[in-house]
This record gives C-alpha cells, sequence and structure tokens, in this order.
C-alpha cells in the first residue's frame, strides 16, 4: 500500500494578534488532522509573529516588508524597495521549501508570500477575516482556490464559487477554559458581587478608549454597582500609570498593560469595551460575550466600522464611534453594565452570529486542496 507522504503548508501573515491568533490555530488544526504534516510561517521581519509563532511551537522566516504611508507618499519609496526584496525572497522560500499547499490570512508578509506561491503553480487558500475585504487579498483572490469568510455579502469583493462561510478561528485555550466567574473575578483583585467591565484595545492598547477612561475617574470611582479590568496596552501603560499616580485612588478599578489570561478576562466581564477587529468579534461572538465596540478610525477601508454594523444592526452589540467615546462611552457602559436586561439580549444576539470549529474547517480545505496532487515547484 503507498504511503502518503507528509504535507508541505505555507501559512503566511501576521501584523496583529487578528491575525497571527487565527493563524496558528489553523496550523493547530492542520497538524490535528495531519500530525506528520510540515508547517512553515512566513511573517514580517520586527513584527509580532516573529515572536509569538516560535513560541507556540512553529518555525517562521521573515520578510523585509512594510505598510504603505498613506498620507505621505513619498516616504513609500523605501516600502517599495522592500516590496520588491520581499517578493524575491518569498520566491527563493517557496521555491526551497515545495509547499504543496500557501495560506494568507491577511497582514504585510501574506501579500508577497500568496503571489510568489501561486505564480509558481501552488495551490493557494485566503482567510479574510473581516466584513469589508483588504486591498491585498482582493488582488490575490484572482489567482487563489479557496477564499474563507466570516461575513455574508462577500460576493462583492471575491467570486462567489471560490467563497466558503467558515468564520474566524480563535484561540483555543478561550473554549477549553473551566474557569468560574466568581475565581476570575478574584484573579483580578475585584468584588465577585459586582458587575465586571473587561476594557481591551488590542495586544498594543487603544489610545481612544484609554483616555475616555482617564476622563471620567470620578464616575467609575463613585460607581458601587460597577468594576473594570483595564488593559491598557503596552505602548500608553507608563503614561497612565503616571497619570493615576496623580490622581485620587481607584478601588474598583484593576490595571494592566496586558492580560495574558485571556480566557479568565472574557470569564470575569458581564460586559466587553473592544475595538472591532474581526478576531476580537470572532471571540466575543463564540464566548456569547455582551460588548460595547469602538472600531479604529486607523484601519484599511475603515473596515472595523463595518464589521461593528454587522453586529449592531443584528442587536449583537452596541457601537460608538471612536469620535464620540471619550464623552459617552464610560457613562454607556456604566449604564448598560447595570441593566441585566440588555446584557441578556446583546449575549444571545452576540452567540447567534458565532462560527463554531472554524479552524477544523478551514483545516480541512486546505488538507483537501494539498491532497488533490498539485505537483510543487521544482526547485
Amino acid at each position: 500500500m503507498e504511503t502518503k507522504k507528509p504535507l508541505k503548508v505555507i501559512v503566511s501573515g501576521g501584523g496583529t494578534g487578528g491575525h497571527i491568533f487565527p493563524a496558528i490555530s489553523i496550523a493547530n488544526a492542520i497538524r490535528q488532522q495531519e500530525p506528520d504534516a510540515e508547517i512553515l510561517f512566513v511573517g514580517a521581519l520586527g513584527r509580532m509573529e516573529m515572536q509569538r509563532v516560535p513560541d507556540a511551537g512553529y518555525r517562521i522566516i521573515g520578510l523585509p516588508v512594510s505598510g504603505f504611508d498613506r498620507k505621505n507618499k513619498l516616504k513609500n519609496i523605501p516600502v517599495l524597495l522592500k516590496l520588491v526584496k520581499s517578493l524575491w525572497k518569498a520566491r527563493r522560500i517557496v521555491k526551497d521549501f515545495r509547499p504543496d499547499v500557501a495560506v494568507g490570512v491577511g497582514g504585510y508578509a501574506s501579500g508577497p508570500t500568496l503571489k510568489m506561491a501561486a505564480a509558481l503553480g501552488v495551490p493557494t487558500v485566503l482567510q479574510e477575516q473581516n466584513s469589508y475585504a483588504g486591498v491585498t487579498n482582493k488582488k490575490l483572490a484572482q489567482s487563489a482556490c479557496k477564499i474563507c469568510v466570516a461575513y455574508d455579502g462577500m460576493e462583492r469583493f471575491f467570486p462567489a464559487e471560490k467563497i466558503i462561510k467558515t468564520g474566524n478561528p480563535v484561540r483555543q485555550n478561550l473554549l477549553d477554559s473551566t474557569i468560574t466567574k466568581a475565581d476570575a473575578v478574584r484573579s483580578f483583585g475585584l468584588d465577585p458581587q459586582r458587575r465586571t467591565v473587561l476594557i481591551i484595545g488590542g495586544s498594543l492598547g487603544a489610545r481612544t478608549i484609554n483616555e475616555s477612561v482617564l476622563g471620567h475617574l470620578d464616575e467609575i470611582r463613585q460607581n458601587q454597582h460597577a468594576q473594570f479590568i483595564w488593559q491598557t496596552g503596552k505602548i500608553y501603560h507608563q503614561e497612565i500609570m503616571n497619570a493615576l499616580a496623580k490622581a485620587e485612588p481607584v478601588k474598583n478599578l484593576h490595571v494592566t498593560d496586558f492580560i495574558s489570561s485571556m480566557d479568565a478576562a472574557y470569564a470575569a466581564a458581564d460586559l466587553v469595551i473592544s475595538r472591532a477587529g474581526a478576531s476580537s468579534i470572532s471571540e466575543l461572538c463564540l464566548l456569547s460575550k455582551p460588548c460595547i465596540l469602538v472600531p479604529s478610525p486607523n484601519v484599511a477601508e475603515d473596515h472595523q466600522t463595518k464589521n461593528a454594523q454587522a453586529l449592531a444592526t443584528r442587536g449583537a452589540a452596541v457601537m460608538v464611534p471612536d469620535c464620540e467615546a471619550r464623552e459617552t462611552l464610560i457613562s454607556l457602559a456604566i449604564q448598560t453594565v447595570t441593566n441585566p436586561a440588555q446584557l441578556i439580549s446583546l449575549g444571545e444576539h452576540a452567540g447567534k452570529m458565532a462560527y463554531h470549529h472554524s479552524a477544523e474547517i478551514i483545516a480541512e480545505e486546505v488538507i483537501k486542496l494539498a491532497r488533490k496532487g498539485n505537483t510543487p515547484p521544482s526547485a
């Protein structure tokens, strides 16, 4: 009997946790179904994936690619040079590794990697996390074999026959968590009898959300029913701690730069305040978490607003525009978290928008495509 040769898979993308965590989840699901699979990540030098991917047990090669400056066009001359170098390096990686399939999850590195893979005859799979497709994925879609999406109506951007609705993969430990709500609240030094608001701005933080909290410390301090877990992000943490040192203590506020146990943070939360990145939204829906979304205005094609609107129109989230957050966010959060009927309604509607087993479904498609007998490029 002929033995199947181990699959070789390239997974490319990153830049933020929102791209990295789904990429790792897909890789883990491929390994679960094909334990001998050889998986190589391709990321962008200097970005978070260069640390997070090896931490998850996978090999990664970095490309010298970076994003375009949409405001100052002259600054894009070095960016174009990096892109050319990245295309050549990606070509070399694909020819040396000889993958059976390449998967792009978004982020700077996925453009050159998937472009070169397709040019060399390697079948490609795209994972588009947002409700509004990014420029890179729209270009890569022409040569992609399959496009995995999380929202309806993506035929606006991609050929309908290539689309598979899979949802977005999330961190597995969030779904496997067994911590109780009371223990989770206590782990942050807070009172299990009070309603808890979790404030997260992504792994790097969110200036508007942070300023919204700093501007309403009195309101938080004086509230007898609500308490807050506040992840500031590493960039803003010292500045915030300096400001808090000058203010009257706020006992119902736990402040941290980074939350390593997100399963405990979600378990503790009655309400979550978050940016509207696709990965965060997928987690909130899978966990049926009531949330207030503050879309970042600093993203391509304003896709976070479109993500948030997709939930808000279905009663699955409350949306606060970034420009209004400093004035209204904390008051609205206190009002919402102390309204049990609204929390139940938001949580139920969010749960209805969840997609389960996304990573496994994407992995099945990747393996199916790889097993079709495509010949890898010759060295």
